[in-house]
Protein backbone atom coordinates (compact mmCIF):
# COMPACT_ATOMS: atom_id res chain seq x y z
CA UNK A 1 0.00 0.00 0.00
CA UNK A 2 1.16 2.96 -1.04
CA UNK A 3 1.52 5.92 1.38
CA UNK A 4 -1.20 7.92 -0.28
CA UNK A 5 -3.34 5.09 0.10
CA UNK A 6 -2.53 4.27 4.00
CA UNK A 7 -3.35 8.23 4.57
CA UNK A 8 -6.21 8.03 3.47
CA UNK A 9 -7.24 4.89 4.99
CA UNK A 10 -6.29 5.51 8.43
CA UNK A 11 -8.02 8.98 8.33
CA UNK A 12 -11.57 7.18 7.08
CA UNK A 13 -11.14 4.49 10.12
CA UNK A 14 -10.40 7.47 12.89
CA UNK A 15 -13.23 9.51 11.04
CA UNK A 16 -10.55 12.79 10.44
CA UNK A 17 -10.89 15.20 8.14
CA UNK A 18 -8.25 16.78 5.85
CA UNK A 19 -8.46 19.56 7.17
CA UNK A 20 -8.43 18.34 10.48
CA UNK A 21 -5.35 16.00 9.73
CA UNK A 22 -3.53 18.93 8.15
CA UNK A 23 -3.60 20.99 11.28
CA UNK A 24 -2.19 18.04 13.24
CA UNK A 25 0.69 17.88 11.11
CA UNK A 26 1.57 21.77 10.87
CA UNK A 27 0.77 21.28 7.13
CA UNK A 28 -1.42 23.05 5.08
CA UNK A 29 -4.80 21.29 3.96
CA UNK A 30 -3.42 21.24 0.31
CA UNK A 31 -0.02 19.86 0.62
CA UNK A 32 -2.22 16.99 3.37
CA UNK A 33 -4.63 16.74 0.12
CA UNK A 34 -1.62 16.09 -2.63
CA UNK A 35 -0.15 13.45 -0.20
CA UNK A 36 -3.39 11.48 -0.16
CA UNK A 37 -3.73 11.99 -3.97
CA UNK A 38 0.01 10.06 -4.37
CA UNK A 39 3.74 11.00 -5.75
CA UNK A 40 4.00 13.68 -3.38
CA UNK A 41 5.86 13.15 0.14
CA UNK A 42 6.69 14.77 3.26
CA UNK A 43 9.50 16.58 3.15
CA UNK A 44 10.72 16.05 6.85
CA UNK A 45 10.35 13.21 9.39
CA UNK A 46 8.51 15.32 11.73
CA UNK A 47 5.54 15.41 9.12
CA UNK A 48 5.61 11.97 9.19
CA UNK A 49 5.65 11.44 13.10
CA UNK A 50 2.92 14.10 13.75
CA UNK A 51 1.04 12.27 11.35
CA UNK A 52 1.58 8.70 12.91
CA UNK A 53 0.59 10.27 16.74
CA UNK A 54 -2.29 11.72 15.26
CA UNK A 55 -3.44 8.03 13.60
CA UNK A 56 -1.79 6.15 16.43
CA UNK A 57 0.13 3.85 14.31
CA UNK A 58 4.06 3.48 14.15
CA UNK A 59 5.61 6.16 12.08
CA UNK A 60 7.64 2.67 10.60
CA UNK A 61 3.70 2.24 9.00
CA UNK A 62 3.70 5.46 7.28
CA UNK A 63 7.70 5.15 6.20
CA UNK A 64 7.86 2.49 3.70
CA UNK A 65 11.27 1.52 2.58
CA UNK A 66 11.05 3.18 -0.79
CA UNK A 67 9.76 6.67 0.68
CA UNK A 68 12.44 6.47 3.79
CA UNK A 69 15.07 5.89 0.45
CA UNK A 70 13.26 8.91 -0.72
CA UNK A 71 13.43 10.72 2.18
CA UNK A 72 16.99 10.44 2.73
CA UNK A 73 17.85 11.11 -0.51
CA UNK A 74 16.38 14.68 -0.36
CA UNK A 75 17.68 14.93 3.59
CA UNK A 76 21.81 14.06 1.93
CA UNK A 77 21.44 15.85 -1.93
CA UNK A 78 18.55 18.44 -1.64
CA UNK A 79 15.90 18.22 -4.20
CA UNK A 80 17.89 16.97 -6.73
CA UNK A 81 18.58 13.64 -4.86
CA UNK A 82 15.49 13.15 -4.17
CA UNK A 83 14.38 13.83 -7.39
CA UNK A 84 16.59 11.08 -8.76
CA UNK A 85 15.44 8.82 -5.90
CA UNK A 86 11.74 9.17 -7.01
CA UNK A 87 12.68 8.48 -10.55
CA UNK A 88 14.84 5.13 -9.53
CA UNK A 89 12.36 3.67 -7.51
CA UNK A 90 9.80 4.61 -10.32
CA UNK A 91 11.23 2.84 -12.89
CA UNK A 92 12.32 -0.08 -10.89
CA UNK A 93 9.03 -0.44 -9.57
CA UNK A 94 8.04 -0.69 -13.22
CA UNK A 95 10.98 -3.29 -13.60
CA UNK A 96 8.65 -5.36 -12.07
CA UNK A 97 5.35 -4.60 -13.37
CA UNK A 98 2.88 -7.97 -14.59
CA UNK A 99 6.34 -9.94 -14.00
CA UNK A 100 6.41 -13.17 -11.84
CA UNK A 101 9.51 -12.50 -9.28
CA UNK A 102 8.24 -13.24 -5.68
CA UNK A 103 7.82 -10.40 -3.49
CA UNK A 104 10.81 -10.88 -1.00
CA UNK A 105 12.74 -10.90 -4.42
CA UNK A 106 11.34 -7.62 -5.42
CA UNK A 107 12.32 -6.04 -1.77
CA UNK A 108 15.72 -7.72 -2.48
CA UNK A 109 16.49 -6.68 -5.93
CA UNK A 110 15.31 -2.61 -4.76
CA UNK A 111 17.14 -3.03 -2.04
CA UNK A 112 20.59 -3.65 -3.99
CA UNK A 113 19.76 -0.63 -6.33
CA UNK A 114 19.09 1.50 -3.65
CA UNK A 115 22.71 0.42 -2.10
CA UNK A 116 24.03 0.90 -5.35
CA UNK A 117 22.47 3.93 -5.83
CA UNK A 118 24.35 5.43 -2.22
CA UNK A 119 27.75 4.15 -3.60
CA UNK A 120 27.17 5.74 -6.65
CA UNK A 121 26.40 9.25 -5.07
CA UNK A 122 29.41 8.91 -2.42
CA UNK A 123 31.88 8.31 -5.41
CA UNK A 124 30.63 10.71 -7.32
CA UNK A 125 30.61 13.21 -4.53
CA UNK A 126 34.50 14.21 -5.28
CA UNK A 127 33.66 14.93 -8.89
CA UNK A 128 30.25 17.54 -7.81
CA UNK A 129 30.70 21.17 -6.76
CA UNK A 130 29.93 21.97 -3.69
Amino acid sequence: MKFGEKLRALRAEKHVSQEEAARAAGISRRAYGSYEQGGIYPRNRETYVKLAELFGCDVNYLLTEDEDFVAEAGARYGARGRRQAEELVREVSGLFAGGELADEDKDEMLRAIQEAYWIAKEKNKKYAGK
